[in-house]
């Protein structure tokens, strides 16, 4: 059963890094391209976190950010093992170990993480993400109706 949740994070790995490689490919840093008039695609290197949290933070983010994808992937592989039966738990769980590493390769391979997907209305815009991002927040969300559920049905605690 784990390898179909370990499965399920290399298949978003994979899709993470081929719409990365496709946009910088691309793209040149900072261009951008208009599909509706909230939406576009923009090549941006982020070296924080989160909406760029951190970013000016002289490089030990870099290695920070990376320990903790590292340290949370082992975590989740151990809940991955402990709860293979509790299917939405563990597909949670695996879109986000996938999309923290997916946001790790960058890390690692070029010091910051990717950011194309680009919602805006009028001056405002969200900050920059990418399909890890997606995964992460889709993962969390996600736990958090699981955890929901669970309750709702009375079944005992994790």
């Amino acid at each position: 059963m784990l390898n179909r949740w370990l499965g399920l994070s290399a298949l978003v790995i994979l899709i993470d890094q081929s719409s990365k490689y496709y946009i910088s490919s691309h793209f040149a840093s900072g261009e951008s391209f208009t599909v509706l008039s909230v939406f576009s695609l923009v090549l941006w290197h982020n070296t924080g976190a989160a909406f760029s949290f951190l970013s000016d933070f002289g490089g030990v983010q870099r290695w920070l950010f990376s320990f903790i994808a590292l340290a949370a992937a082992a975590w989740i592989v151990w809940l991955l093992r402990k709860h293979a039966d509790q299917i939405l738990f563990c597909f949670a769980l695996s879109l986000i170990m996938g999309g923290a590493l997916g946001n790790l390769i960058d890390r690692i391979a070029y010091g910051y993480v990717v950011d194309f997907l680009l919602f805006h209305w009028d001056a405002h815009t969200f900050p920059a993400f990418n399909l890890a991002d997606s995964a992460i927040t889709c993962g969390a969300a996600l736990l958090i109706w699981d955890s929901y559920t669970e309750k709702k049905h009375g079944t005992t605690a994790r």
